[in-house]
């Protein structure tokens, strides 16, 4: 009887062995054979991962399914007035879902929602037709829980035209191209991909996964599955073992701005590359004037005492990417005083700063600012709002300058 119990749990641990490693030999990634993809990494990662999946990083596009689509579709909540005759409705159709042009009352197109981009602040809406991707003109936004006009639509006229390029993807996506190229070698099929402007929904990774950040994984995912007791992590990227500029790179692929030259895509970045192989450098300013809140922290915190005079702050001193920013403003006072003990302010300061002056550094030297490159707009003439994002240029802020 126990020669019987042995051998079947022998059984079963070759069984689930196999089964590991077959579901991840078995994988196709879009990126090629190199990629595990990130269900892989829940064998061993289970928090790390649990917590990434839910983040704003991983949800920075996806599909657009009701679970993850933000803004109302019921009646009195959906609806996006253009003028006398022209209406935008929210609906909900046989499981899918659509912006329904109206004039005078009757319908003139539906355009379905298919693919989401942001989950934090704000959430863009984009359709495909003909292997291109439209952004849809009317958004989500929290700041005002209801719908308005996507960045630089107009709130009078109707467009359903706007193409969204790939460098939009590059920052939302862990990977969109042209298409499929099937080849084969050793009896195994891989599948490659040509560059063209036309993009294929196969390709397409929704949100910032695991091997972005961390680069391919499969042969990770093969040598730790065959020797679960190796401690140090193999043939993956740490990034306890980067350099300060190359941790820095791997976030400022997406949050330095556009302002750059491009001479490569971003999806063909790896951490640890140097992101001056992919953009040209542009001059350091003394100012924040071109720097927007919106998409380059990394000019703003670039320009702060704190970073300059650092030899080793870089993004994620203050942030743990597999987790979305803390809403508790404590946890980051705690960070700046652990630098600026004893630190003295004036009179007029402890005033106004009140109780928060030990629990709240950011709201005075980090505050929100409206940004530059997005404001939208209600329906029925409403008023043009800001976007409002907090800065990362850590500095002292005259009232009147925040």
């Amino acid at each position: 009887m126990k020669k019987a119990k042995f051998l079947f749990f022998i059984l079963a641990l070759i069984i689930l062995f196999t089964s590991c490693k077959k579901e991840s030999d078995n994988y196709i990634d879009p990126r090629g054979t190199d990629y595990a993809g990130s269900e892989s990494c829940i064998q061993c990662h289970k928090i790390q991962s649990e917590s990434a999946f839910h983040s704003s990083h991983f949800k920075a596009s996806s599909p657009a399914t009701k679970e993850n689509i933000l803004g109302h579709f019921k009646n009195g909540k959906n609806t996006f007035v253009y003028d006398a005759n022209t209406k935008l409705v929210m609906e909900e159709r046989r499981d899918t879902l659509y912006q329904v042009l109206y004039k005078n009352g009757k319908e003139v197109q539906a355009y379905p929602f298919e693919i989401l981009f942001g989950i934090k602040h704000a959430q863009t809406s984009a359709y495909w037709k003909n292997h291109y991707t439209f952004e849809l003109p009317i958004s989500y936004y929290k700041s005002i829980n209801d719908w308005a006009t996507s960045p630089g639509y107009s709130a009078t006229v109707p467009n359903f035209e706007r193409q969204i390029d790939k460098e939009c993807f590059g920052c939302h996506s862990s990977n969109i191209a042209s298409r499929y190229v099937t080849t084969s070698s050793d009896s195994i099929t891989f599948m490659t991909m040509e560059v063209e402007d036309f993009m294929s929904k196969r390709t397409l990774i929704y949100g910032i996964d695991c091997e972005r950040c961390h680069g391919p994984a499969k042969q990770h995912v093969r040598t730790h599955l065959k020797f679960p007791d190796l401690k140090k992590a193999q043939n993956i990227v740490a990034f306890k073992d980067l350099k300060r500029q190359q941790r820095i790179d791997a976030c400022a692929i997406c949050h330095s701005g556009n302002d750059k030259l491009k001479i490569k895509s971003r999806f063909q970045y790896k951490p640890g590359d140097d992101l001056l192989n992919y953009f040209r450098g542009v001059p350091a300013s003394n100012d924040s004037i071109n720097y927007d809140v919106h998409g380059n922290q990394l000019g703003l915190l670039a320009q702060s005492k704190c970073f300059k005079k650092s030899e080793a702050m870089d993004c994620m001193t203050c942030h743990n990417p597999h987790e979305d920013a803390s809403k508790n403003l404590a946890t980051y006072s705690s960070m700046c005083i652990s630098c600026h003990q004893g630190i003295e302010h004036t009179p007029a300061t402890i005033k106004t700063a009140g109780k928060s002056l030990l629990t709240n550094c950011v709201e005075c030297h980090m505050p929100k600012q409206d940004s530059k490159a997005i404001r939208f707009q209600k329906s029925n003439g409403g008023a043009m709002s800001s976007y409002s994002l907090r800065t990362h240029k850590i500095a002292v802020y005259p009232p009147n300058k925040k």
